[in-house]
């Protein structure tokens, strides 16, 4: 009984998801039969009656290739957990130029409105991806179409045919219905494959785009280092820098009055003293924020956890066995859990934090939840969008849960082996 109730379940999920693919499918199709029937109805003496057609035919084909291809990758997501990468191109930025002109990556345009139409329809035509959607378009009706038809024409079959009184009727209606039953579960399958073989990219195009990423990704990483580098400079420069200078003086003057008057000169003495200890603790708090010395000596686990103890709140670690990673992988894990706390502190006003370190089949996960008040997205140029940059460079991703009130989770994965 159980059995039968799983597989009535399925069939009746199969069915719902075949008259999906059959609709999305057959939604271009439907727009060339639209066409035709106009076509018919103005008649053959009509001089619109094979022009208005044509032009239907073209524009809806070309209007609805991209939003159906979308949808199919969508419900291939959402039903076989496939995620078929899109790889359409993405537009540049729109310039401004001295002259007044608005520059677009292939003209010069008076507005920015001209500016970004011309680039809109520029970047479509050229894209390799719109000739491939005009394809998958033609493809899917014959393919995947027909078959996940089956089911609601099956239905169709039995509400006529075992309507009527005739013999050969409900016979048919009959086959119909069993053609619909047997059908529903797996009618809608043949989307998969369909989608997986006409809808991903190329190897050529999905080099392209591995070249382009690489590429931003060096920009990027070359200039966090110049940051970086500033930074370091700037605080030797103004910290640790100044207050050498200021125990030099202080050690010469002492010198100087060792023997004229040496209550003032054990006085800058231990001016001095106190300065080279400032001095030490700012030398050390700036070698923390280049590479924590737990994090080279006693690994991720440890180094986080010691991360947690400085933390103004209730922050539980939970790890698998002590990871030892390559140092680049480390340092990239522990400063992003670093920057997610210094927001759940600073901007989600969290009370309670819990990190996990686990490893996958494939490298390190590290998850990181708060109870704050949550809205966390990826801005362009913000923390969080630095912070995908950063684990990109390994080939990591950043996924992030924040609904409006909390909680906040976030998910960082890099590949890597255990040390």
């Amino acid at each position: 009984m159980r059995q039968l109730g799983s597989w009535v379940a399925s069939a009746g999920v199969g069915f719902v998801r075949a008259c999906v693919v059959a609709a999305v499918s057959m939604l271009v199709p439907a727009v060339w039969a639209a066409a035709v029937a106009l076509g018919i109805w103005w008649g053959a003496g009509n001089p619109w009656s094979w022009v208005a057609p044509f032009m239907l035919v073209c524009v809806g084909t070309l209007a609805l290739s991209r939003p159906v291809c979308r949808i199919v990758r969508f419900l291939v997501a959402r039903w076989t957990a496939t995620v078929i990468p899109a790889g359409y191109r993405q537009a540049g930025q729109v310039t401004r130029m001295s002259t007044g002109y608005w520059w677009n990556g292939f003209s010069y345009e008076r507005t920015r409105r001209d500016a970004l139409m011309d680039q809109r329809w520029r970047v479509r035509w050229s894209d390799p991806a719109t000739w491939r959607d005009l394809r998958f378009t033609g493809i899917a009706p014959l393919t995947a179409g027909v078959v996940a038809s089956l089911p609601p024409a099956g239905v169709a079959a039995a509400v006529l045919g075992l309507g009527r009184p005739e013999p050969a009727a409900r016979l048919l209606g009959a086959l119909g219905a069993v053609v619909a039953i047997a059908s529903a579960p797996y009618a809608w399958r043949p989307i998969k494959p369909v989608a997986v073989r006409f809808l991903r990219p190329s190897p050529a195009m999905a080099l392209a785009d591995r070249v382009e990423e690489l590429t931003a990704q060096r920009a990027d990483t070359t200039v966090a280092q110049a940051a970086e580098i500033r930074r370091i400079e700037r605080d030797l420069h103004d910290g640790a820098q100044a207050r050498l200078v200021a125990l030099g003086l202080s050690l010469a003057t002492a010198g100087k009055l060792m023997e004229s008057d040496p209550d003032q000169a054990r006085a800058l003495m231990r001016h001095a003293q106190a300065g080279a200890t400032a001095s030490l603790a700012e030398l050390r708090e700036l070698i923390r924020g280049i590479s924590p010395p737990v994090l080279s000596e006693r690994g991720l686990v440890d180094a986080v956890r010691a991360l947690a103890l400085d933390i103004p709140l209730d922050v539980a670690v939970s790890a698998d066995t002590p990871l030892r990673l390559d140092p680049p992988i480390e340092s990239a894990v522990y400063f992003g859990i670093a920057e997610l706390l210094t927001n759940a502190v600073r901007h989600a006003q969290a009370s309670r934090a819990h990190i996990s370190l686990t490893r996958d089949g494939t490298g390190i996960v590290a998850e990181v939840e708060d109870d704050g008040r949550g809205g966390a997205d990826v801005r362009t140029g913000g923390g969080l969008a630095g912070l995908r940059r950063r684990l990109a460079v390994f080939d990591g991703t950043l996924e992030i849960s924040s609904p409006p009130g909390g909680p906040t989770h976030v998910r960082m994965a890099v590949p890597c082996e255990s040390l």
